[in-house]
């Protein structure tokens, strides 16, 4: 494992921590989505890094 995947994995970590403080802070649903996308976007490209399927 490289320091990008764990950037990666690590960050995905910390927007999935603020999709769910948002919610319970009653925040915008957009908003909500968007931190939600990014988390499984980060979190999807480390885990594929790690597997070495994305070079």
């Amino acid at each position: 494992m490289n320091g990008l995947n764990t950037i990666l994995i690590v960050l995905g970590l910390f927007l999935a921590g603020g999709v769910y403080s948002f919610q319970k802070q009653k925040m915008p649903k957009s908003v909500i989505v968007l931190l939600a996308l990014g988390s499984v976007m980060c979190l999807a490209a480390g885990i594929l890094r790690i597997q070495g399927i994305w070079e």
